[in-house]
């Protein structure tokens, strides 16, 4: 259920000429007694960026929130759709808050994740009712909780279901939609090492509507013939980033390279790189090996390099997940914090 709020300027014959405020729409429960779009043109943020998804439901009791000086962008994970392009409700909603008004505390950056599965979206992209539905169930989400975002996890379009045509149109009208009110639209995009529909499910539109693009380069073991077992070495993130640069034309100052907080083995089972050092797991190195079985990660030189990287040929790192690093001297968020300075 929505309520219309109309902010109207109430004057005097004689004392002004005329006044006139749009309609705004927000959810049932915003606490503002006044809302309204911001004027002015909207101009998307161009600096660096050190990126980190975390569980909206996680306990802030138990975590290291300290972490968050070293980063400018949370971005919460996950918010789900329906078919009728409403959205689920998150799974806690006061610890959702509580994280969110802590980071504004920090003055990150928030943002919620948007994830469904592939079908899901692509329906609801399909048929305009309810991709509009949709834009405006995100825009009014994010308004209520005063974020600064939205974060597309649609994984993946598919450019031989058609979903790369949906896809790109709902970009453009969530981006529209959020720019107007000063927001920011991400996505979460497959490495695109391979070619297919997959890779081709991302169109130049799609990545010109957005504000920048987080690049997932990781979960990728056998693509690095120096290093097949790791899943994330420096050569596939520089790849990953030259693909995206060169075959997609993503711009620079759009590129962020995502790095992980967790180790894989071969069998494509995870450990969090807080677990591994507890393990006994050695900070400057890449790989360890728990009761016999090695798993493969990114130490504080891989994180810092890859920083670098960023650096150089992209404009930002992206953590998943915020939860799984380490504390004090051993984090790779602070890592990265450190080079990118």
């Amino acid at each position: 259920m929505m309520k219309k709020i109309l902010i109207l300027c109430i004057a005097a014959v004689g004392l002004f000429n005329s006044c006139k405020k749009e309609i705004v729409w927000v959810p049932d429960g915003y606490g503002a007694s006044k809302v309204e779009k911001p004027t002015g043109e909207y101009v998307s943020d161009k600096s660096f960026k050190r990126i980190s998804y975390a569980y909206h439901n996680a306990s802030l009791a138990t975590m290291d929130t300290t972490k968050l000086q070293y980063i400018t962008h949370l971005h919460f994970a996950f918010l789900n759709p329906k078919e009728d392009g409403t959205l689920q409700a998150l799974t806690n909603q006061t610890a959702f808050e509580n994280y969110n008004k802590l980071a504004k505390e920090y003055k990150v950056k928030t943002a919620i994740s948007i994830q469904g599965n592939e079908l899901m979206f692509r329906t609801i992209a399909a048929n305009e009712q309810t991709r509009k539905r949709l834009v405006k169930s995100l825009v009014d989400f994010a308004v209520r909780y005063n974020l600064d975002g939205i974060d597309l996890d649609w994984e993946y379009p598919r450019a031989n279901y058609g979903s790369d045509v949906t896809f790109e149109v709902f970009t453009k009208e969530l981006a529209a939609e959020l720019h107007s009110w000063h927001k920011y639209l991400s996505m979460a995009v497959t490495a695109g090492l391979y070619a297919g529909p997959v890779k081709d499910g991302i169109t130049k539109g799609a990545i010109d509507a957005v504000d920048f693009v987080n690049l997932m380069a990781y979960d990728g073991i056998n693509t690095d013939p120096l290093n097949p077992n790791h899943h994330a070495t420096y050569n596939m993130a520089e790849k990953v980033l030259n693909i995206w640069l060169t075959d997609k034309g993503l711009p620079k100052e759009k590129a962020i390279i995502g790095l992980p907080l967790y180790g894989k083995n071969t069998a494509n089972s995870s450990m969090t790189y807080s677990s591994l050092l507890n393990s006994g797991a050695d900070p400057i190195n890449d790989e360890f090996a728990v009761n016999g079985v090695v798993y493969y990660y990114n130490g504080i030189p891989t994180i810092k390099a890859k920083t670098e990287l960023a650096k150089l040929k992209g404009n930002g790192v992206m953590f998943w997940e915020y939860g799984q690093d380490a504390r004090g001297v051993n984090s790779l968020i602070k890592a990265a914090y450190d080079v990118s300075q």
